[in-house]
């Protein structure tokens, strides 16, 4: 299965954004899905994971601000980032898991100005 990230950019303290994760080659319906991040000089990040039952659990760094979720139709998970903050930037990244390997995105750049 391959990945693709989309929906980074440059945005303000207390903005919005929407991440997408879009998977060709095959279905992830079945699939668990997580959204890490990586900021520079420190290590990845788990920020949120959502199972095939829509089963969701976040990072402390993500509760009460990013809510995951999934559109199976779509074969796409979404990351909804909303108050960011400057320490919210960092590379995302999406990953799928199917035991036992795991697959991982190339990730999408998001950046937040103070």
């Amino acid at each position: 299965v391959q990945l693709a990230e989309s929906g980074g950019g440059l945005v303000q303290t207390g903005g919005s954004l929407r991440l997408s994760c879009t998977a060709s080659g095959r279905t992830i319906s079945s699939n668990a899905m997580g959204w890490y991040r990586q900021a520079p000089g420190k290590e990845r990040e788990w920020v949120a994971s959502i199972n095939r039952l829509r089963l969701t659990n976040y990072g402390d760094s993500a509760k009460g601000r990013f809510t995951i979720s999934r559109d199976n139709a779509k074969n796409t998970v979404y990351l909804q980032m909303n108050s960011l903050k400057p320490e919210d930037t960092a590379v995302y990244y999406c990953r799928a898991a199917s035991a036992p390997m795991y697959y991982w995105g190339p990730g999408t750049q998001v950046t937040v100005s103070s």
